[in-house]
């Protein structure tokens, strides 16, 4: 399914829904034996807000990537971590709002009994999701670059319940890659012998080479067949650019934008990024202050970048590197780079570099979600190296984005091949919900420091 124009996986939905009912029951049965109905006093809106919370570090411990947390050891590590942030969380809450408190012997029950109920749930979970009858069959066809990439990424991923189970080509596959179960004419007698659910279809050429009975036979008799971006696209959140074709882009789905979206969209930024000037007003002091006493003036660094439509513009933002950092020729930053400040770590981490980007965006320059601007000279660099990169620009340039949130710090070639597949994911899909989801995401990212330099 999809939500926020997310792809959301079945076991993703089922672990999250099952975790909210846990959670609200282990609340209300703590409720009953300490004496205090759940419907007394206003109690079920003070449970509904620790529901939330507790979802919240659930959340951003990263327990609802069935990837990361699927053995029993990374479940029960991570369990225990939201435990305690939760409660120091609530204890905070708590003391500042004393009205929201449900009680010591309330929160410590309703605690211990999530604790075990989850980690039964979870522990069941993960073995209905081994049994292979539930799991969907799947047979690629072709054996190319885009047929492995998919073929790999459906064997490292946990969230959706899809098996591949062979290749078909009608040309002899690369040696060690996958193993080949016949041509394109045995697709029928493969579908009944292995009970194939999903065909995906991974051709780099696909000129006289698609098998269009067989497919047509297929689909009809209820199999699904789809091509391989679209199953990348789903199982990662990322376009597959490196096979990707133009008449793809130009026919697909998505890639549009109305005018009222637009619209809530800039509303969207000027108010939010009003506000964060205010509130960041005796930030800015202390920041300006810090970068003044370690390193001098100037505090504000200017910097040419390429923005909407490929119009350059000036972004703003604390300098975090000494005055002398880079000669006439731009270079990538690097891991643990010598020219950033005492002062410029410590702002790079929190990201409170980009604070004067709020203004970029008061300008029109930016938007608070979108993809992150680059300098002209590398845009040129990467553009002549990676296919589709400026059609990044269709979009203001983000001070946060789906890429940002989604993968680390990149310096690279590499790196910035894989910030496209994002970017661009995020341009198909673009809405005001996704920003949300991307912010709350962006949250997460500053707390930890992922990504950081």
């Amino acid at each position: 399914m999809t939500l926020f124009r997310r792809s959301i996986s079945s076991r993703g939905v089922a672990a999250f829904a099952g975790e909210v009912f846990l959670v609200t029951g282990s609340i209300a049965v703590a409720l009953r034996l300490n004496d205090q109905p759940p419907d007394a006093g206003g109690l079920w809106w003070k449970a509904a807000l620790t529901v939330a919370l507790w979802q919240l570090v659930l959340y951003y411990n990263d327990f609802y990537d069935l990837t990361l947390v699927h053995g029993s050891r990374e479940l029960v590590v991570r369990l225990l971590q939201a435990a305690g942030v939760a409660a120091i969380v609530l204890a905070a809450l708590y003391a500042l709002v004393p009205a929201l408190d449900l009680g010591n012997r309330v929160i410590v029950t309703s605690l211990l009994m999530f604790l075990v109920a989850v980690l039964g749930w979870r522990l069941l979970l993960s073995w209905v999701s081994n049994v292979q009858a539930l799991e969907e069959r799947v047979l690629i066809v072709g054996t190319g670059g885009a047929a492995r990439t998919v073929a790999r990424q459906i064997a490292a991923q946990r969230d959706f319940p899809y098996r591949v189970v062979g290749f078909v080509d009608d040309e002899a596959p690369a040696a060690g890659e996958g193993w080949l179960l016949g041509n394109t004419t045995d697709i029928p007698r493969l579908v009944e012998q292995h009970a194939i659910d999903r065909i995906v279809v991974g051709l780099a050429d696909r000129r006289g080479r698609l098998p269009v009975r067989e497919l047509m036979e297929a689909k009809l008799s209820g199999i699904r067949v789809e091509d391989a971006t679209a199953t990348y696209e789903r199982i990662t959140g990322k376009l597959l650019v490196d096979n990707l074709r133009p008449s793809w882009l130009i026919f697909s789905e998505g890639f549009r934008v109305s005018a009222g979206t637009r619209l809530v969209k800039r509303a969207f930024d000027l108010g939010l990024a009003a506000a964060g000037l205010v509130a960041a007003a005796p930030v800015w002091a202390l920041v300006a202050l810090a970068i003044w006493i370690e390193d001098g003036l100037p505090v504000i660094y200017r910097q040419e970048r390429v923005g909407l439509n490929g119009r350059t513009f000036t972004l703003y933002k604390f300098r975090s590197m000494r005055r002398d950092a880079e000669g006439e020729t731009p270079v990538w930053a690097a891991d643990a780079d010598p020219r950033v400040t005492t002062v410029g770590r410590a702002l790079r981490v929190t990201r409170l570099d980009e604070l004067p980007q709020l203004w970029n965006v008061v300008r029109g320059d930016m938007s608070f979600v979108g993809p992150r601007p680059e300098r002209p000279f590398f845009v040129a660099q990467l553009a002549a190296q990676i296919p589709f990169y400026e059609q990044r620009h269709a979009v203001r340039p983000g001070i946060t984005g789906w890429a940002q949130v989604k993968y680390r710090y990149g310096a690279s070639v590499e790196d910035a091949l894989e910030k496209l597949r994002y970017d661009l994911y995020y341009i198909k899909h673009l809405s005001i919900g996704f920003d949300v989801t991307i912010l709350v995401d962006t949250v997460k990212v500053i707390l930890f420091g992922k990504g950081a330099k």
